[in-house]
């Protein structure tokens, strides 16, 4: 849930809550106004009913001026003082009890059955009130009235449906205006998200505007300290990075140069050496010249393997061959067979170059032999392809990479591998401000990568 939604619905009940509270008020608040009226009315009953009795002892028999007839009389005078809703007992003299009850139309359509049976279990039923009616020369009289619960409901219905549709109408406008504030005031909160994914994605360069709001205006001072962090930290890395690599290939050089100028010295004299006991060996001795032979091929055999490791080790000289030869030369190496056991004679490699590549900077140059370097042992040690691809491109954006094989591997396993071949291509290619993706061929792994190059110059 949106934090909008969240307030909004939060805001919703509480206004709920308060519309509740105020219907609760309006019943208690219309019960106890019946109550008054309840007293009220017994009250004015009582003294209505003490001067008609007073004027009956004065002489004032029915008949005498009046025209109507006492009983009549005290009816009519009754009602006339009586509030709407209540109902009278009374009982003057040795008259008997008569009961009267006022009319309530006035309050409107008689209420639902189960808001009166609701209303009553809560408030209770109607409390009688009972007053005395003084007279002279006579048994005292009594008054008691009591509240129609009907008409007592039916009023209180009536008002609470007029204060629950103003406070529901409130509520409602109240909560429209504050989704309207709260979303304008929230606004900020997609431009900081904004930010976060730019970071995220390597954008470190993003920084977040200055907001009004004290609280978003220091989210976004944190952001922007924690970006040119983040992009001096990353360019420090980047440039150590770059100095690792140049370093290593400052050893590969010094250990291609001690193994060609030792290892490859001893290896051609153990060779020749061989040769020579094979040649000199006597004719009754032909074990040793058999022995001299095995020492020759795997003399030869050694001097092979060293070949391929310092081509490995040492690439060519790109400054002068340049980066085309060169890749030229590795595809082709790699199609005579002089990659890892088993690749040759099984997999065809072939090269695509599009573009100028003699005017790539010779570090860029050198981390696009390595790259490929890195891709073509990959794809001839982990799986079986019939056919890698090499396609080397120059654009305005810089030089684009992609080797394509068809053996059959998976993307996702190849993007989460622990080895370090792909740790380190993907490290170079950071550390060259550049960008590395991994997917699925047409029937296995195609490992893109572009290094700009305008940064290298």
């Amino acid at each position: 849930m949106s934090l909008l939604a969240g307030l909004t619905l939060r805001i919703v009940a509480v206004a709920a809550a308060c519309l509740v509270a105020a219907v609760l008020w309006v019943l208690a608040d219309t019960n106890r106004l019946v109550a008054t009226e309840t007293a009220a009315t017994a009250g004015r009953v009582a003294r209505t009913l003490e001067r008609m009795s007073m004027l009956g002892s004065s002489g004032m028999t029915p008949g005498s001026g009046y025209g109507r007839p006492l009983a009549v009389r005290q009816s009519i005078g009754v009602v006339s003082v009586m509030a709407p809703g209540q109902c009278v007992v009374y009982a003057v003299r040795d008259e008997g009890e008569r009961r009267v009850c006022s009319g309530w139309n006035e309050f409107g359509p008689t209420a639902p059955a189960w808001f009166r049976t609701a209303f009553t279990r809560v408030f209770g039923g109607a409390t009688p009130v009972e007053r005395a009616v003084p007279v002279f020369n006579g048994t005292p009289g009594r008054v008691v009235a009591t509240a129609d619960r009907v008409a007592v409901t039916t009023r209180a219905w009536h008002q609470m449906r007029v204060v629950a549709g103003m406070a529901a109408a409130m509520a409602a406008g109240m909560a429209v205006l504050a989704a309207l504030v709260v979303g304008h005031a929230l606004q900020p909160l997609g431009t900081i998200a904004g930010g976060l994914r730019r970071l995220e994605h390597g954008d470190f360069a993003a920084r977040l505007p200055a907001f009004r709001t004290r609280e978003f205006a220091r989210i976004a001072g944190a952001v922007n300290d924690l970006a040119s962090r983040l992009q001096r930290t990353t360019a420090e890395r980047a440039a150590l990075t770059r100095r690792l690599f140049q370093v290593q290939e400052e050893e590969r050089r010094a250990l291609a140069r001690d193994l060609h100028d030792e290892f490859g010295q001893c290896l051609t004299a153990a060779g020749a050496l061989a040769a020579s006991i094979q040649v000199g060996a006597p004719a009754a001795r032909p074990d040793l010249a058999d022995e001299a032979r095995a020492i020759g091929r795997i003399t030869a055999q050694m001097m092979a393997t060293l070949k391929g490791a310092l081509a490995r080790l040492r690439p060519p000289d790109l400054d002068e061959v340049g980066l085309e030869a060169s890749l030229r030369a590795m595809v082709g190496g790699w199609n005579l067979g002089g990659g890892p056991a088993g690749a040759g004679g099984r997999t065809t490699f072939d090269l695509a170059v599009a573009g100028d590549l003699a005017a790539v900077p010779p570090q860029a140059a050198l981390s696009v032999y390595r790259i490929a370097q890195e891709c073509l042992t990959n794809a001839a040690r982990h799986g079986q392809p019939s056919r890698v691809s090499v396609s080397v491109a120059r654009g305005e954006g810089g030089v684009a990479l992609t080797v394509d094989d068809d053996g059959g591997g998976d993307p996702a396993r190849v993007t989460t591998a622990a080895g370090f071949g792909l740790l380190g291509i993907r490290e170079r290619i950071e550390a060259l401000g550049g960008a590395l993706t991994i997917g699925a061929s047409a029937g296995g792994v195609r490992v893109s990568a572009l290094i700009p190059v305008a940064a290298q110059a």
